[in-house]
């Protein structure tokens, strides 16, 4: 199938297929005689593979890696738990940083009065 039709079949629009290819995180398509992009079923599930891995937040550099290990029938489930064990760890530190940030965000709309007044804590701290 051509890339309209991988894309339509994969939920990955065209132009990201386009670069997953350019950098290694999906093999290079296959060519018709006259240069079009071919696209397989496997092509289609590595697709649709990359797409979940990318809802889980993954970075392309960590879904290289999966994509790698996922082709690899011979390596170690051990490997895909530790790299979805730091994934795990660094989306609860991002998690805390944000829990901060809504918090500290929260005790200075609290400190505003949100009258009519032009005096406002928020504005005073992010002036700093």
């Amino acid at each position: 199938m051509n890339i309209s039709a991988a894309a339509k079949a994969s939920g990955v629009n065209a132009r990201l297929i386009r670069h997953y290819e350019g950098i290694g995180i999906v093999p290079k398509a296959a060519r018709s005689l006259s240069g079009y992009r071919v696209y397989s079923d496997s092509d289609i599930h590595i697709l649709k593979f990359v797409k979940h891995a990318r809802g889980l937040g993954f970075s392309m550099k960590e879904i290289k890696k999966l994509v790698g290990l996922w082709r690899n029938r011979s390596r170690a489930s051990s490997d895909v738990k530790k790299l979805a064990l730091f994934h795990v760890t660094q989306l609860e530190q991002k998690i805390a940083e944000l829990d901060s940030v809504a918090k500290a965000l929260r005790q200075l709309a609290e400190s505003c009065r949100g009258d009519s007044r032009p005096d406002c804590p928020i504005l005073d701290e992010l002036a700093r």
